[in-house]
């Protein structure tokens, strides 16, 4: 959990008093490759702070996987309206490796809170970072063509080229892989 700890007092003050007030909301799983941390149709009740390995959120239509994200290690994944509101997940988040992650259950978290005002603020920057991360994406498929995605992500999240293999990259960015491998040749000889 030390990398966790860094995490948080990265993002706001952060005493030990409300690091061990915390620790009642918190519980360390271990995801193996393939296994749902949060699955379609479920509420979400949880932050997921991935220690270690990576994850990624995805929908099904038609048989057909639609990546919409990708979560790596010092990050935290969620279904913000399912976390917020109640609302049943409309998509599935997956580890894509054997992921060592912490959760933090939304209502252990909320009764902590009570007591620790830095609890209450790590929260507020945990759901901010989280929501800020889905606008960039999201702002990302309304904007630019695959190419030009592909180019910002080389620029701004080199880990998900490192990390995620090309068919989940194709289907992230939105094109076939063979779409995607034309355009990564062509960039080459370019």
């Amino acid at each position: 959990m030390d990398n966790l700890l860094k995490y948080i007092r990265s993002l706001t003050s952060f005493s030990d008093k409300s690091w061990e007030l915390l620790q009642a909301a918190l519980t360390t799983k271990v995801f193996k490759k393939r296994e749902l941390l949060l699955k379609e149709g479920q509420v979400c009740n949880s932050l997921f702070y991935i220690d270690n390995g990576y994850c990624k959120s995805y929908y099904e239509i038609d048989g057909v996987i639609k990546n919409t994200g990708f979560f790596f290690e010092n990050e935290i994944t969620t279904n913000i309206n399912s976390f917020g509101n109640g609302q049943k997940s409309e998509f599935n988040i997956v580890a894509c490796e054997p992921s060592k992650v912490i959760i933090f259950d939304k209502h252990k978290l909320f009764q902590a809170t009570k007591q620790a005002n830095e609890i209450e603020t790590l929260g507020r920057n945990c759901i901010r970072l989280f929501a800020t991360k889905q606008e960039e994406f999201g702002t990302l498929f309304k904007l630019y063509t695959a190419q030009e995605r592909l180019e910002y992500l080389e620029t701004k999240h080199p880990e998900i080229l490192q990390r995620v293999s090309l068919s989940q990259l194709a289907s992230f960015l939105g094109v076939a892989r063979e779409t995607l491998s034309r355009i990564r040749k062509r960039r080459t000889l370019g």
